[in-house]
Parts: structure tokens; sequence; C-alpha cells
């Protein structure tokens, strides 16, 4: 595994992170072997969220480490906050202190490493965020904070405000879901792709030193099916396997090392559940794409202009 200090923190992060989100349905037993072969082969970014499994995706890894108390200290544990049931989102001072609580309950841990606000919220007060991102700092509850999927605006309203810098934005990235990319080949041009969806995020965190955290990674949507041997991406499939055979890895690895390749030092998430999925994943560390191929990734799906 390699490892980067995060930009803005002391956090010496494994390059690829384990996504919790799919673990509430395993065993602790399951989860345990999933975190102890995570972590012996270098992962020590773990993602979570208070929604995941509706809290008992923490609650199994906190079984995990109070099953092996030394663990705590090696890892690095992220969850996120403010997707509230049956109301949608809540980044008032109350909930996000409400809501760390429980995270840090079920956890069974005293701090978090990060705590990310889990999308945006539409009357968010970036006066109370500030509130409550101080009481969980000087409380040493949170160590560091960030977002997930908001973009420049957004974020720069919660900075003129937050007195801890925001180090991550976790936001969907892939061949197949590319637009942070696409904007930088279309400027100026009157077609779809020209469209800003995100106010040029990807430009904005490398400016500001904000780690990008790629989500869904082998996905086009938030509910599509993998494009992994889908035939309804064959030139992208095409172009997986012939890496694949050259690197003797796996497509999943080819996917991971095409995000690692991008300047901008992003962290990847992992999400999954299976050991052989994991370790298929990791193996992407070993593959330095070339540029031609990082652009027969990139264009497998498109022609640019």
């Amino acid at each position: 595994m390699e490892y980067y200090t995060l930009p803005q923190t002391n956090l010496k992060a494994s390059k690829i992170a384990l996504g919790c989100m799919r673990i509430a349905s395993k065993s602790v037993e399951e989860v345990e072997e999933l975190v102890l072969t995570a972590l012996n082969h270098g992962v020590n970014f773990f993602d979570h969220a208070d929604i995941y499994g509706a809290g008992q995706s923490e609650v199994v890894f906190g079984e995990v480490l109070a099953r092996n108390p030394n663990l705590r200290e090696t890892m690095i544990i992220q969850s996120k906050c403010a997707i509230r049931p049956g109301i949608c989102f809540d980044f008032s001072k109350e909930y996000i202190l409400k809501s760390v609580e429980g995270s840090l309950e079920r956890l069974q841990t005293d701090y978090l490493d990060v705590l990310l606000l889990h999308r945006p919220d539409a009357l968010m007060d970036p006066k109370e965020v500030a509130e409550a991102f101080n009481e969980l700092y000087e409380l040493g509850k949170v160590h560091y904070f960030g977002v997930s999927n908001q973009k420049p605006s957004q974020i720069e309203l919660l900075k003129k405000y937050c007195k801890q810098p925001i180090v991550i934005n976790q936001l969907q990235f892939g061949p197949a879901h590319a637009s942070m990319i696409d904007q930088g080949f279309y400027v100026n041009m009157e077609v779809p792709t020209a469209i800003d969806y995100d106010g040029a995020i990807l430009d904005y965190c490398m400016l500001n030193d904000i780690t990008i955290q790629p989500w869904s990674t082998i996905r086009e949507t938030l509910n599509s099916e993998t494009f992994i041997d889908n035939p309804e991406y064959p030139e992208l499939n095409v172009v997986l396997e012939t890496l694949a055979t050259k690197y003797k890895v796996s497509k999943v690895a080819i996917v991971t090392a095409w995000i690692l390749r991008h300047p901008s030092n992003m962290q990847p998430i992992a999400g999954t559940t299976s050991i052989k999925n994991l370790l298929d994943t990791l193996d992407a560390i070993n593959v330095s794409l070339t540029r031609e191929e990082w652009y027969q990734i990139y264009t497998a799906n498109k022609v640019l202009p």
C-alpha cells in the first residue's frame, strides 16, 4: 500500500479507503475478517455514515473494535452525518452534535478522525455549522471536517464561518461518471458535455488542497448497475479487458488505477464487503497507467472535440 499525508491534516492515509456502507448485513465475524484483511494489506482509512444500514454498519464495526481494542490507534475513521430520515437534510447544530454522539456510541470510540456533512442542506445556516464544528473540535470528538457532494460556492460559504479547514469532498467519479474531467475539454463549446454541473469542483479542490474521495467508481449514476462486464458499455469494457490482461489485474483494479493516475491525488473508496473484491481493488496500487492508456479509458465512451 502507498500512503500520503492528507493535505491540511497530519493524517497519513492509505491511498485507497474501505467504504463500510454495506457491512450492516454481515456478521461481526465477517466484518472482522474484512477489516483485518484490509489492515493487513495496508488500508487504514475506513469510511462510514450514520445512515448506513440505519446505523447498523457502525454498530457492527464498533463490535469489531470492541473485540480488538488495539486496532483503533492504527485506523483513520471517517463518518458522515446530516441525512435525516423523514426530513431529508439537517445541518442544524443540534442535529450535527446528536449525530456525532450516536456515531461515537455505535463505533465504540471516543473520537472521529474526520466528519463529513453528508450532501448539502438547503436550509443550512453556516454559523450554526461553525458552532457545531467548534464544539466537536474543542471537545476532541472530531479532529478534521469535510463535506460530500458540494460545489465550490457551498464550501466557500462554510469556510467563511468555520475555523477548521474543509479537508475532504466526497464525490462520485469514475470513467463513466467523469463530468469533472469533461468540463476541461468542452470549454466554450455549445454541447451538452460543456454544461457546468458542479462549479469546476475538480480545479477548486486542487487549488484549495481538498482531497476528493471518489465513490461509486464503477457505476455511471447513483442507482445504475456496474459498468464492469455490462453489455451497455462495450467499448469501455474492451479497453479495460485489454489493460487488465496487460497488467495481470482485474478490471476494477484498472478503474481504480485510472483514478489514482490523476494528479489531484484522489482517494478512491472501495465500497465492498467481499475480501476478493477488496484485494482485486488494491492491486491498483501496483499499476501505473501511461498517459495514452488513461486517455483510452476516458475516451472509450466519448469523442473529444
